[in-house]
């Protein structure tokens, strides 16, 4: 049969007609296409070789077959002046290094190609070069000129790839050179470019560690770099050059941890690795307060033995208080956490063995958990992945057994798996072994024991003499299984078993003395040295326990001493010295014998132990000192051994490590810090203005220059309010000001208009507020602490929340429902509470301008449906009335039983919060239900994620028993679900909480026309359009539930529509005044398609779903 020849280019598969060689003489020669131009420049065309040679170079055939091009002829197809010939040779070339052939020897002819004009050329001869450039240094020199114009090229590939080639050539006459190529690329429009300078960098400093400053200042800007592209690559630049560096990550590290869910995996396990060590070092030990309440023994690891405290003096019990002092979680901390807690999921076991290690050295011990069913699921992967996993199980096992047991089954043995992978196996069931589940893992091993594979067999017989060590309760049963074993018949399990049943018996001797004689009878079959050595220990150690016995045994060994292997014949001697002690007149004239033989043996240890045995107890005049206790030498009493895992110290490595697999320190590896005292100061990590917040950049401008309410708005007329003139000099505050919406699409006259109805409506409310209670008036004048110009502003903020709070408990006095409009402000204290409002009542509609409106009543959603067809002024009120309160009502921030008799709840007034229009208003309600007052209730200084701020409710001094407040506190969530967290504190403590807005709660109304909506609603299409179908139950068909249950779950504002069938909304985000345009159109049947449109498209994204779900219900 003919060899068939192939390319080096072919693929296995398409050994038949495909391959270019095996074409039938004769035959037309085919072409192959060049590569596509988005092709990426690392990938080698290795499936894309020629059918057929070119023309003009025709080669030797053989019959029937054609020989591969020589060398030769590639450099000649090199030489020529057209670009598919070059194509054509470097594509071969490439092929040739993908499958591992030489190919240094065309260094020279491919170099010359390195200036062609020919960018999928240029392309393959940069990717030749980065493989040869190190071995061809010479050579390559002579092109650096081609490489530096390379540089400048317009193609982001051929500028990587210049670089990358410039990185290679390891000679130091051109450090200048490729430094100063590292600093430009690093500033490179495309993040390719940039990714592949941080990969230069750690191939400079191996090459010259001199220009380390230098590669720093690098590497300090790339870490600015917010693209994920570039991430992981100067996270491991920053590694290679400079770890110690720890500041460079303080300013980047929560960028790093947002950043993290987007990066490539390669990129993931090394940020990961990076922030485990980062965390050891900024934050306290989540463990520290168990060690309080617990001796746990392995404290010392995770660093809280400072934290335990110490037996206080007669009369110093208070200095103990502060080492009980309950520990806060650091937001950054939890930050780490919170993002990597997704990439248990990911496709890539590194990444998910990288989380599991951050967990396993970072997270507290209720939180670990987590990480078992993503290991566990790795355990389905290849046998290289299943080793490395069981490896770090096997250790995390020891210190967190029960986050295992309940995967117990998981780590049951298969009769397809590697010896080693069944040892694995075979240490983490003996390690998850307890009371409750001893039976069935013994069970398990009774089957192992009847394999094949003799290496499992043994540590099978180990396993269970630990496990009779560690649980007392199956001690017997285990020495009874054993026993069983010694009449195997393999020898293995039988030395195996007798070594194990050596170790069991030192811990009750006195109760086994049957087996010590059926052990000593099995002197006679056994030839494996170790299990000859343990019996003959064990009749020595207690001979006492077969006085008959020992001397018969002692009499077989001597006559069989120069036979046995040398740790054995050590055994004989200390046999002979025992029962000398102990049975001196059967044993003497056999010990001398022995002794004899010892003497004269070839092993130098074995003849010095025969000469030290005979100086200690046998008699003489010139006998020393010691011959008077050679008793309490040989036959002292000896600890029981005790059988430990042997991952039980590797720990100290940092899982996942070589280190760790090796259970030796490796080249290279960095040790995990142990965790600080103190916490360092955590404001090392705060950004001002963070790159990646979505605010717009004319708002951060505003943030910077002055506060919402600055000194100079409080120089007005005192007559205007502070809204107004905020609304005045910030025009770009459209939730402040709702005109902006539809002065966008409007004459200006008619923006004027609804300022000047913004004006007077203010007006109202301030008047309004005036005759509200004192002391909430005095709360809120102590809390801004602002000029009097700002007075009505302030009181406007108090009467809102009053009246929130307000309605809230004389709503649950009455134990009403809460309705779509849960909040509403309360008519003046000297009106009764049980005055109704007629809904019927159109006034509150009424232009402000012709008449100030009365406070706000609510509005039921129906009315607010049977309206919509009215011509309403474009006031800022409206929106308001049409859109009900908060679907979440209130909500739990602190148990009662938590906060020791504190009970804390939220709620999201969807009122304007005064201090700042861009926050979220949230009341407060605090009930007190212990004995004794609660005094100094207010927010500790909050460590909140960038971009997020809270303005603070005034202190409240004190909160009688039985009594219940309400404060009302400001939240910038940023445009964003992120939770806010933040201390609340009382005099005496602190209580972690946190408030996580439903995304509807981040938008507020804005009225508009149909039209204007259309026009917007153009605008946004694309990306920036989200489509949801869903079927409407027979409920949920009418238009008031639609727009009631719509405008709970989103605080928007309703559209007039024309057609009964349509429903519009819309809104605006909080902070960056995004628009928020939701259209419902049903169809008969129930059918319905809703179309969310915005500029941010993940709060599109959890609207739809919110909108969805509220109107599945």
């Amino acid at each position: 049969m003919q060899r068939l020849l192939q390319l080096p280019g072919a693929r296995g598969g398409d050994q038949g007609a495909a391959s270019p060689m095996l074409a039938p003489e004769g035959s037309a020669p085919a072409w192959y296409q060049a590569l596509r131009p988005e092709e990426e420049l690392q990938a080698p065309p290795v499936d894309t070789a020629p059918e057929g040679p070119p023309e003009g170079h025709p080669t030797e055939p053989e019959p029937g077959l054609r020989q591969p091009l020589r060398h030769d002829d590639l450099k000649e197809m090199l030489d020529t002046n057209k670009d598919s010939l070059k194509l054509e040779a470097m594509k071969r070339i490439v092929a040739m290094i993908a499958r591992g052939k030489n190919a240094s020897d065309l260094f020279p002819a491919v170099v010359k190609n390195v200036a062609c004009k020919n960018i999928e050329v240029k392309k393959l001869v940069y990717v030749y070069l980065v493989r040869y450039a190190e071995e061809q240094q010479d050579l390559a020199l002579l092109s650096i000129s081609t490489f530096q114009r390379g540089l400048k090229d317009p193609n982001q590939l051929i500028r990587a790839s210049a670089l990358r080639v410039l990185s290679s050539i390891r000679v130091p006459i051109i450090v200048p050179i490729m430094m100063l190529a590292i600093k430009e690329a690093a500033s490179d429009m495309s993040p390719y470019v940039r990714k592949t300078a941080a990969h230069a960098i750690p191939k400079l400093y191996s090459l010259d560690s001199d220009q380390k400053d230098q590669l720093i200042e690098v590497i300090e800007k790339l870490l600015a770099d917010k693209t994920t592209l570039v991430a992981g690559s100067v996270v491991m630049a920053f590694e290679e050059v400079c770890p110690e560096r720890i500041d460079l990550i303080h300013k980047n590290y929560r960028k790093l941890c947002n950043l993290l869910i987007d990066v490539e995996e390669w990129g993931q396990v090394v940020i990961i690795s990076m922030l485990t060590r980062y965390a050891r070092t900024q934050f306290l030990s989540p463990t520290q307060n168990e060690s309080l309440l617990e001796e746990n023994p392995e404290k010392a690891f995770y660093g809280s033995e400072e934290e335990e405290p110490k037996a206080p003096a007669p009369g110093e019990a208070v200095p103990a208080l502060p080492a009980r002092k309950p520990y806060v979680m650091d937001p950054d901390h939890r930050l780490l956490l919170r993002n990597t807690k997704p990439l248990l999921q990911s496709r890539s076991a590194a990444v998910v063995m990288a989380v599991a290690q951050l967990y396993f050295h970072l997270a507290p011990k209720a939180e670990v958990g987590v990480i078992a069913k993503a290991l566990v699921r790795l355990l389905r992967s290849h046998s290289e992945v299943q080793y490395v996993v069981l490896q770090n199980v096997a250790t995390m096992s020891i210190k967190r057994r029960g986050m295992f047991e309940p995967y117990l089954k998981s780590f049951y043995i298969r009769s397809t798996d590697p010896t080693q992978i069944k040892i694995l196996k075979l240490e983490v069931l003996t390690n998850l072994a307890n009371e409750t589940n001893i039976p069935t893992v013994l069970r398990e091993f009774q089957t192992y024991i009847r394999s094949m594979d003799k290496d499992f067999v043994a540590a099978t017989i180990q396993a269970i003499g630990r496990c009779a060590t560690n649980i007392g309760r199956v001690r017997d049963t285990c020495l009874n299984g054993l026993v069983q074993l010694l009449s195997n018949r393999d020898e293995l399990v039988v030395a195996e078993s007798v070594v194990v049943i050596k170790k069991l018996l030192q811990m009750q001797p006195a109760q086994h003395g049957e087996i010590i004689k059926h052990l000593a009878k099995l002197t006679d079959n056994i030839q494996v040295p170790m299990a000859r050595a343990s019996i003959l220990w064990l009749i020595g150690e207690y001979c006492e326990h077969v006085p008959k016995i020992a001397p018969d045994v002692l009499r077989k060994m001597a006559r069989s001493f120069t036979a046995e292997e040398d740790i054995v014949k050590l055994q004989v001697i200390n046999l002979a010295a025992k029962l000398y002690l102990t049975n001196s007149k059967q044993t003497k004239l056999l010990t001398q014998y022995v002794l004899s033989l010892a003497k004269y043996d070839q092993n130098y240890d074995i003849r010095d132990r025969a000469r030290f045995t005979r100086q200690l107890i046998v008699p003489s005049e010139q006998g020393g000192a010691l011959s008077r206790h050679a008793k309490k030498v040989f036959l002292a009493p000896k600890p029981a051994p005790v059988l430990e895992s042997s991952f039980k110290d590797r720990d100290h490595f940092q899982l996942g490590s070589l280190s760790h697999l090796l259970n030796a320190k490796a080249t290279g590896y960095q040790e995990l810090p142990d965790w600080p005292e103190e916490a360092p100061d955590p404001s090392v990590r705060n950004v001002e203005v963070p790159e990646w917040t979505k605010c717009s950049s004319r708002e951060k401008r505003k943030e910077k220059e002055k506060p919402f309410y600055s000194d100079s708005d409080g120089e007005s007329a005192p007559g205007e309010s502070g809204t107004t003139e905020s609304a005045d000099s910030e025009p770009e505050s459209e939730s402040q000001s709702d005109s902006k919406s539809s002065s966008e699409s409007s004459s200006g006259d008619s923006s004027s208009q609804s300022d000047e109805d913004e004006e007077q409506e203010d007006r109202g409310r301030s008047s309004e507020s005036e005759r509200s209670e004192e002391a909430e008036k005095r709360k809120v004048e102590k809390r801004k602490k602002e000029p009097a110009g700002q007075g009505g502003s302030s009181s406007e903020g108090g009467s809102g929340s009053s009246g929130g709070s307000e309605s809230q408990a004389s709503s649950e006095s009455d134990d009403e429902p809460a309705g779509p409009a849960s909040w509403r402000k309360m008519p003046p204290p000297s009106a009764p509470k049980t005055k109704e409002v007629s809904l019927l009542d159109l006034e509150d509609f009424t232009p402000p301008s012709v008449q100030p409106a009365p406070p706000p009543t609510a509005v039921s959603s129906s009315l607010a449906a049977d309206l919509e067809g009215l011509t309403l002024t474009d006031s800022p009120l409206l929106p308001s009335l049409l859109s009900p309160a908060s679907a979440a009502g209130r909500q739990e921030l602190l148990h009662r039983v938590a906060g020791e008799g504190l009970a804390v709840d939220y709620s999201f007034s969807r009122q304007p919060f005064p201090g700042d229009p861009r926050m979220v208003s949230v009341h407060v309600h605090f009930s007190n239900s212990s004995e004794t007052p609660i005094k100094g209730l207010h927010i500790g200084t909050p460590k909140l994620p960038a971009g997020i701020s809270i303005q603070e409710f005034p202190e409240i001094e004190s909160l009688a028993p039985g009594e219940t407040t309400t404060a009302v506190m400001g939240v910038n969530f940023c445009d964003s679900t992120q939770a806010a967290n933040f201390q609340l504190c009382t005099q005496t403590r602190q209580f972690y909480v946190s408030i996580q807005p439903p995304v509807g709660e981040l938008m507020a109304p804005v009225f508009m026309s149909e039209n204007e909506f259309k026009k917007e609603q153009s605008k946004l299409t694309g990306m920036n359009e989200i489509t949801e179908k869903l079927v409407l139950p027979d409920a949920c068909r009418s238009d008031h539930v639609v727009a009631h249950r719509v405008t709970t779950a989103a605080n928007l504002g309703r559209v007039p529509c024309g057609a009964s069938d349509e429903y519009r909304f819309a809104g605006r985000t909080l902070t960056s005044g995004s628009l928020v345009l939701l259209a419902l159109d049903a169809q008969p049947g129930g059918a319905a398609q809703l179309v969310v449109n915005s500029e941010k498209m993940v709060i599109a994204t959890l609207l739809a779903k919110d909108v969805v779900q509220a109107l599945a219900q």
